[in-house]
């Protein structure tokens, strides 16, 4: 018989495997990131115009929320789908391309592992198919 920890039931002894979010330095380390990444969105010519009558700060707050739960961190994302928000923006593949090279670019710049960018990229990227509604570029 083996031994179990109470709550987690990992064996005692055996090591949590860490996750993502814990590794890059958890909420603090995710909330820098998503400033940087709306500082450098807010910033681009292309990609401005999508935020002009938007909550910059209560986005961002949804942003460290999903990113959080995405890298396994405590946060719950209780946020509309990502199709609602985005709907009627008429945003093209290439403007989510610069969005994805935008957060890349953000993570890099915090020293984030490039194992963690990949899996945070695989998994926002899956988001795709409910943000992008332009035919062409």
């Amino acid at each position: 018989m083996v031994d179990h920890a109470p709550v987690s039931g990992t064996p005692l002894g055996a090591e949590e495997p860490i996750s993502d979010y814990d590794r890059i330095g958890g909420g603090r380390a995710v909330s820098a990131v998503v400033d940087r990444f709306y500082e450098s969105v807010l910033a681009d010519p292309q990609l401005a115009p999508f935020f002009v009558e938007t909550d910059v700060n209560r986005l961002k707050r949804h942003q460290v929320l999903l990113i959080s739960q995405v890298m396994g961190g405590p946060a719950d994302y209780d946020g509309r789908s990502l199709r609602d928000p985005h709907d009627g923006l008429n945003i093209s593949s290439n403007d989510f391309g610069r969005v994805v090279t935008h957060l890349v670019t953000a993570l890099q710049e915090a020293s984030v592992p490039g194992d963690v960018i990949g899996r945070l990229g695989t998994q926002l990227g899956a988001a795709e198919k409910d943000v992008v509604q332009a035919v062409a570029d």
